[in-house]
């Protein structure tokens, strides 16, 4: 019996932070025990909003370099660059003309990045999420690991793939039963460590395009800036370190960041640190954050070192990719009417 499949991949705008690691890629790397999984460098997400052309190669290398250097298994899962793989381009525009544009325009993140683009806001933007639906609906996917703040873009692209595909082009069997073109994705919900928050503000999550490089820890700061970052954190005047008290967001965050990164657990920490003062406290989650970054940096800097070795991963990706994404292109292509390449080459 096959395993669930995966989808799932991340920007290389700006540095990966703690929190895209124990959000995302240190759940994917549990993953691979139990699905069929693909991770893509999503680089064609990262100019829907203004990028610097200089460091977008360099950026989607380093990215795939920290998916490897995680624990991202080439063996075992499917590396690969998003634009490598021509069919996500294609695919979103065939979803573009079935997709009705208020779908889009009630996207919640749409509208709050309009606002503070103004009027540099791009169509990219607004296509985001059908980008995104292309991406996750070409592989098949059974699953799609999420954050609360992607799941309406998730529903969306059920949406797509029910209504506006399947019930609409897909072909019937002799009971007159829909033979679906495209497999309907479920959420997966993964709750430990999904939400780690900015330090210099407890009720926002931790961002790469917060402004305020204070307000992360990357995946590759030195030890002395993480030191440093956590310094400078933002906590309060009470004596003591507690979970759950929606009055000291800070020290929830810090606290939970603690518990997992020394591997000590929840209760265990907060056993630990419940008369704790900041000033103790914050040297332990400096060197804990330290230790924990030390192999994921020593793996990244053998992978930066060995070009060839991380171009043979995600050539090697993009073939396995292809394949599947291309066989995914065809079934939609014929559903919506279009001619076969082999027929358009003996007319021409």
């Amino acid at each position: 019996m096959s395993r669930p499949r995966v989808l799932s991949g991340v920007q290389p705008t700006g540095s990966l932070h703690l929190g895209n690691w124990l959000g995302a890629i240190r759940n994917w790397v549990a993953l691979q025990d139990s699905h069929d999984t693909f991770f893509c460098v999503v680089d064609l997400h990262a100019i829907t909003v203004p990028h610097d052309p200089q460091r977008l190669a360099a950026d989607t290398r380093s990215t795939a370099a920290l998916y490897l250097a995680c624990g991202i298994d080439p063996a075992r899962s499917t590396v690969f660059v998003q634009s490598h793989v021509p069919a996500h381009s294609e695919l979103c525009w065939l979803l573009n003309c079935i997709t009705p544009l208020n779908w889009l325009e009630r996207m919640i993140q749409f509208k709050e990045k309009a606002v503070k683009q103004g009027d540099q806001v791009s169509v990219g933007l607004l296509d985001y999420p059908v980008l995104m639906a292309a991406d996750i609906l070409l592989y098949d996917a059974d699953l799609v690991p999420v954050g609360e703040d992607q799941k309406q873009h998730l529903e969306l692209a059920r949406d797509i793939a029910q209504q506006r595909v399947n019930a609409r082009f897909g072909p019937r069997d002799a009971d007159g039963e829909v033979i679906p073109v495209l497999k309907v994705p479920e959420p997966l919900i993964l709750k430990e460590g999904a939400r780690v928050m900015s330090l210099a503000d407890g009720r926002n999550k931790m961002s790469k395009s917060d402004p305020n490089e204070g307000s992360r820890i990357n995946l590759l700061d030195p030890p002395e800036l993480i030191t440093k970052k956590v310094k400078r954190a933002k906590t309060d005047p009470v004596m003591g370190l507690e979970f759950g008290n929606p009055e000291r967001p800070e020290t929830d965050n810090l606290l939970g960041l603690y518990a997992l990164l020394s591997g000590k657990g929840r209760d265990a920490a907060a056993s630990e640190c419940a008369a704790m003062g900041w000033g103790t406290f914050k040297p332990l989650l400096a060197e804990a954050l330290v230790e924990a970054l030390r192999p994921i940096q020593a793996r990244h800097a053998e992978l930066s070192a060995d070009p060839a070795e991380l171009d043979r991963v995600l050539s090697s990706g993009r073939e396995r990719a292809s394949a599947v994404a291309e066989a995914t292109l065809g079934r939609t292509r014929a559903a919506l009417g279009f001619l076969p390449a082999s027929d358009r080459a003996a007319q021409a």
